[in-house]
């Protein structure tokens, strides 16, 4: 087992410690903390069989050509989006995921986000900072009474509504694989989309980006919606139309938004990297781009560079789930695979 090459890339060095010190007796992986797409000399690493990566990482033939015996890809996360699938099948590379681990982490975020901006914390702290007190100019809304639509009842969704019942608040739900069971016991009402708009003042998105839910919220959505509703995203930008978005702002249709997620994200993390090579970059993200960066003026707005997964426990639980897949598949028992058909 300790012979295998095994090479993680976009690692931390809070990670490299985790799985050196508690997980990986007898491993002797690579370790490289840029992402796989940014690697440009591959002669230490070819010959690796297993190759852990994060989101962060953009994982296509051009990058995976350079490995000579690669067998499995383990992402250290739930989305694997950011990896080639119809590759993988050709070159019969095995694809693992985390199916879950930061359900509470990412479901807190949601309502730290949702919290600033119904109490307009972040208005209230920048103002302080100037030296403005202005006690009766940060008046919010309670969350207590209020109806909130959670799109998406998986793990991280009905962890979300457990948290709003803690608030007294009323829970609609919609998910295209409604569980009945769960609607019972955490006292929430499944409901279609268009009736979640209709009533929903808060909606919270927990769904993972698919075919089918790209701009899932569009202009049309959005006429469909309160007036003042309040989005909050913790999951993927690509189920909202930036630009019909940031126009329902502007027409007062939505009062506010907590977006952790970002269509074409990256342009903003990683802006710099980027601009060294805008020939390179897609028309429509560059729209995208800008859209962004009007969001991120706006008062109203709050947005976070997709880190609400980012908690001690949650990375924790991440690398021990990494690791059970490597070891799993050592023993001939591959896990948490998302690629087997």
């Amino acid at each position: 087992m300790s012979d295998a090459k095994m090479v993680f890339v976009d690692t931390k060095g809070i990670e490299k410690d985790y799985l050196e010190k508690k997980v990986l007796n007898g491993f002797k992986p690579v370790y490289i903390d840029k992402a796989l797409h940014e690697i440009h000399d591959f002669s230490q690493i070819k010959d690796a069989e297993i190759l852990s990566v994060f989101t962060s990482s953009i994982v296509k033939p051009s990058a995976l050509e350079n490995f000579s015996n690669l067998k499995v890809i383990t992402t250290r996360s739930t989305g694997y989006d950011h990896i080639d699938i119809k590759y993988c099948k050709e070159k019969n590379i095995k694809i693992c995921n985390v199916p879950r681990y930061g359900e509470a982490a990412v479901a807190e975020f949601a309502f730290a986000l949702l919290l600033n901006i119904t109490r307009k914390v972040h208005e209230a702290y920048a103002g302080l900072q100037h030296g403005v007190v202005d006690i009766y100019g940060y008046m919010g809304t309670d969350l207590y009474g209020k109806t909130i639509g959670v799109v998406g009842t998986g793990c991280i969704g009905t962890q979300a509504i457990r948290i709003a019942n803690g608030f007294c608040m009323n829970v609609v739900a919609y998910d295209i694989y409604p569980k009945p069971e769960l609607a019972k016991q955490w006292n929430f009402e499944y409901v279609e989309l268009d009736e979640l708009y209709e009533r929903s003042d808060i909606i919270s998105l927990h769904a993972p980006a698919t075919k089918q839910n790209v701009h899932m919220l569009n202009k049309d959505s959005f006429k469909k919606m309160k007036k003042g509703v309040i989005i909050i995203n913790t999951a993927r930008g690509e189920i909202i139309n930036t630009e019909d978005l940031y126009v329902a702002i502007k027409d007062g249709i939505v009062a506010g938004a907590g977006l952790d997620v970002l269509e074409c994200e990256d342009l903003i993390i990683r802006e710099e990297d980027y601009l060294m090579k805008i020939d390179c970059i897609r028309e429509d993200c560059l729209k995208k781009s800008l859209i962004n960066h009007k969001l991120l003026d706006l008062p109203n707005v709050i947005v976070t560079p997709h880190v609400a997964f980012d908690s001690l426990g949650a990375i924790q639980k991440i690398l021990d789930i990494t690791i059970d897949n490597i070891r799993n598949y050592f023993k001939g028992n591959i896990v948490n695979q998302v690629n087997n058909s």
